[in-house]
């Protein structure tokens, strides 16, 4: 997501293959144990968006998940424990969390995954669960 900022889906799509292979297949330790060297790799890479702003967001990201993780279990508990925010929250905590984050960024990481209103339909095992922690009443 972080690499897409600023470029058409089509661009990052045809490279997601190169992405995967360039980020070790995004195994999240990996990526946060990257050092300088393994940095000026990527920025040689023509298969990938060689921004190194964009190369270090996705390396200290990689950190804080892991922070996440260890103070939460998982991601997707740290996730689960904001259920309910608005759109406009989620965006303010994932700023304040990541780097290299904004409102469209955020918004498809989360409609895809299923954290904001309107990624499911009533018949959806995840909609009841979704739309009850959504409530004012909760």
């Amino acid at each position: 997501e972080i690499n897409q900022a600023g470029l058409s889906w089509d661009i990052i799509l045809k490279k997601q293959a190169n992405f995967s292979e360039a980020f070790d297949v995004y195994d999240i330790q990996k990526i946060a144990d990257y050092r300088e060297e393994k940095v000026d790799e990527l920025l040689q890479n023509p298969g990938i968006i060689r921004n190194r702003l964009k190369i270090n967001a996705v390396i200290y990201n990689a950190n804080q998940v892991l922070l996440i993780q260890k103070e939460f279990g998982s991601f997707k508990g740290w996730l689960d424990s904001h259920l309910g925010k608005s759109k406009e929250e989620w965006v303010k905590l994932f700023k304040k969390q990541f780097k290299f984050v904004g409102g469209e960024i955020v918004n498809e990481f989360l409609m895809s995954t299923g954290y904001l209103p309107g990624a499911h339909h009533p018949g959806c095992f995840r909609y009841d669960e979704l739309n009850q922690k959504a409530s004012p009443a909760n």
